[in-house]
């Protein structure tokens, strides 16, 4: 994708909710999974909500913009974070918004997208957003920040529906679609939301998502912080997220992995040879110890470290 000009996705699966009031950064500091302090007009970050238990709910990016925290969870499990925030709100001075119909969210990719995003609007490269996961600068009337879990994913943004294609394609940008997207996350090993996360099942760690910049680890308590670092530091971790490329057949989400006739993982997202795919790491080294092959439905599996992963 790095010789193709940049290009940018709206991403209709991704919504955009806005905290607002005096006690924004406190009221999800005590909530998600990363450090909210950190998060201002130059700063994003990547942040999980988890279950009491240290399960998977929901991700998103958190930005700022216009002094309310922006976040981009699933359009179609919106409604369901949106409750749980209120439910947790008591009387903390915070709104919350849903602002899906005015603020789209938006995936710069490909390219030189990143050196586009430093003037708004102007698209002169060399002056843009670092290669350091999570800078931000204020862009055509929202927010444009370096992908906060992996710089070589590009840059996401959350602008007006109204003037952001043509920002965008003054800038430099062609419109792409999220399939184009979607295969560069992929070809990355990045998991994206409930499409490799079961939620109320799926344990961050498992999927690597302290390597994608999800967890701080100082920050104190929030929902689930407890149990997220038992399960680090007590190396719980049995099972781990690969990308794998597939010959033959795309298995569907939820296929069965298997080694010699028995399960050794499933298959979550994938587009044409690439998925992703949780698979026992033990399993994992017996196959390559011994030459044998994983199985997902009529396809063999090759899985691969990524080169961002830390295990």
């Amino acid at each position: 994708m790095t010789a193709e000009r940049a290009g940018y996705a709206v991403l209709e699966d991704r919504g955009v909710i806005a905290v607002a009031g005096e006690d924004r950064a406190a009221f999800l500091q005590g909530l998600v999974s990363n450090d909210v302090r950190r998060v201002g007009p130059d700063r994003a970050v990547y942040a999980l909500f988890l279950t009491p238990q240290g399960k998977f709910l929901h991700d998103f990016r958190i930005a700022e913009s216009d002094g309310a925290l922006l976040l981009d969870p699933e359009t179609d499990r919106r409604e369901e974070l949106l409750r749980r925030l209120k439910m947790y709100r008591l009387r903390s001075r915070i709104t919350l918004e849903d602002r899906a119909g005015t603020l789209a969210a938006v995936a710069l990719f490909g390219g030189d997208a990143l050196a586009r995003l430093g003037l708004p609007g102007l698209g002169l490269p060399g002056l843009g957003l670092p290669e350091e996961a999570g800078a931000a600068v204020p862009f055509a009337g929202g927010v444009a920040f370096t992908d906060p879990r992996l710089p070589a994913l590009g840059a996401r943004a959350f602008l007006p529906h109204d003037g952001a294609a043509a920002a965008l394609e003054a800038a430099g940008f062609a419109p792409r679609s999220a399939d184009d997207y979607d295969r560069q996350r992929l070809s990355l090993g990045v998991p994206e939301g409930s499409r490799d996360l079961v939620p109320d099942k799926s344990l961050p760690l498992e999927n690597d998502l302290d390597d994608l910049n999800a967890i701080s680890w100082d920050k104190g308590c929030y929902m689930g912080q407890e149990l997220t670092a038992r399960t680090k530091y007590r190396a719980l971790i049995k099972k781990k997220l690969f990308p794998v490329t597939v010959d033959g057949p795309l298995p569907a989400p939820g296929t069965p992995v298997t080694l010699n006739g028995k399960e050794a993982g499933e298959i979550r997202s994938g587009r044409g040879t690439c998925a992703l795919a949780l698979l026992r790491l033990e399993d994992i080294t017996r196959a390559r110890q011994d030459g044998l092959l994983l199985t997902a439905g009529e396809a063999t599996v090759t899985p691969a470290k990524p080169v961002w992963a830390s295990f």
